[in-house]
């Protein structure tokens, strides 16, 4: 085989060989520039005369945008919805004579509630002499203060949407 390389034939050989792909590039190359022009002329097409490549950078341009908008809509949706668990969103009231002597039902007691029953009750005491308002916080429902009726059913209303 040494031989054979030594000789001018396998020179001529190895030449025409060179030449073949040399040939064979420069065919694909020129394939692969027709393929590059197609592809150039489709996308216009698609584009309605200009590249549609354009287009889709700056749709896909919006659609990161829309995407850091959602973020921040649901950051602060849920920000809204924590304080909204905690805003007064029960409210009951009941309206009592404490005293046989004073006319109609001018006392009253009022709970006002959150989302977990965590609050204030309000209880206003009116008499001929004087008026009175005590408050009482309440924790899920209930109060570590002594409860009257009358709070323990503003607050019942309160819970349980009681008109």
């Amino acid at each position: 085989m040494l031989d054979f390389l030594k000789t001018d034939t396998s020179i001529i050989i190895i030449f025409i060989i060179n030449i073949i792909l040399f040939i064979g590039v420069i065919v694909s190359y020129a394939r692969i520039n027709k393929i590059n022009k197609n592809m150039n002329e489709f996308m216009k097409k698609l584009g309605d005369g200009k590249d549609i490549r354009e287009d889709l950078s700056k749709y896909m341009d919006r659609v990161t945008g829309v995407e850091t908008g959602l973020k921040e809509t649901n950051l602060k949706y849920d920000q809204l919805d924590y304080q909204i668990q905690r805003c007064v969103q029960k409210i009951g009231v009941v309206r009592y004579n404490a005293y046989k002597d004073s006319g109609s039902d001018l006392s009253f007691a009022v709970a006002l509630l959150d989302e977990n029953n965590n609050g204030v009750v309000f209880n206003g005491i009116y008499s001929r002499e004087m008026s009175n308002i005590y408050a009482k916080p309440v924790f899920d429902g209930k109060s570590k203060y002594t409860i009257t009726d009358e709070e323990n059913q503003a607050i019942d209303k309160a819970i349980n949407f009681i008109e």
